[in-house]
């Protein structure tokens, strides 16, 4: 696996789904117009009214690098390798357009192809109830039965509440035993940092309502989400996000700043 820095992954990841007939936007306000949030979350928020049929979007895919600040998960910040407050998501997007059976062997051939990660170590999740994905995952691209976990709230999503959610499939790179919490238990789905969930795709296909009863969307919707700073950690080989090129310039900078040494 080659390194390349954060910038060369974040454009690789853009051009390569600039060539599957994506449109490379800029990422959007961290202050989204949205009554359901206070900050963009997610890739997905700034494309929530042409997932719900509000808008009708001049193209049907698109790709971008979004800025996010996260704090549903905020308690999990400075406890793990991989939780940030302010992160980057590389997403791609289908507005009725493509949908599992393309989106599926397209990350697996960004992530093995482009990125060079070894198909042994790889492992994905899928929802209890999506056999679709599952046999996309097995039957086409080819990942082991015994790679394929299936789960059931971990394994559907939504930027709220309320609005566009649906299941997905996560795809986790294994980091291997030195990355482990040592129990007998750790596997896909363990909270520790050896089974890193680096992407998500999410088949969005539901508007949840305030009650939580869902409704099919107008269209079927593809929208994933990679951190830019876990991908990062992974092909750079460092233990934490915090340690690649994206982070640990402005650390050691800091470190002079008030005489200290990291770590």
């Amino acid at each position: 696996m080659q390194y390349r820095t954060g910038k060369e992954l974040r454009e690789l990841f853009l051009g390569f789904f600039e060539s599957k007939g994506c449109r490379r936007l800029h990422s959007f306000s961290l202050t989204p117009d949205d009554p359901t949030l206070l900050f963009t979350i997610a890739g997905m928020v700034p494309f929530k009214p042409y997932f719900l049929g509000i808008k009708t979007p001049e193209f049907t895919r698109a790709t971008t690098s979004q800025k996010c600040v996260r704090t549903n998960d905020i308690e999990n910040v400075g406890h793990t390798a991989r939780h940030h407050t302010f992160f980057e998501m590389l997403g791609n997007f289908s507005f009725g357009d493509y949908f599992k059976k393309e989106v599926i062997p397209w990350a697996y051939e960004f992530l093995t192809e482009y990125i060079g990660l070894e198909p042994e170590r790889l492992y994905v999740t899928v929802h209890v109830t999506d056999d679709e994905a599952y046999e996309i995952w097995n039957k086409t691209v080819g990942i082991p039965a015994d790679h394929i976990y299936r789960f059931d709230e971990d394994n559907f999503w939504a930027s709220g509440p309320v609005g566009p959610c649906g299941p997905c499939s996560e795809i986790l790179y294994d980091q291997g035993e030195e990355y482990s919490c040592g129990k007998p238990t750790c596997a896909p789905g363990c909270d520790c940092d050896r089974y890193l969930e680096i992407w998500n795709l999410v088949f969005m296909q539901f508007n949840r309502a305030e009650d939580g009863t869902l409704t099919p969307l107008p269209k079927k919707n593809i929208d994933t989400g990679m951190g830019l700073e876990r991908l990062a950690s992974v092909v750079q080989n460092v233990k934490t996000d915090f340690e690649t090129d994206l982070f640990r310039p402005i650390i050691d900078e800091t470190c002079k700043l008030v005489n200290v040494k990291y770590g």
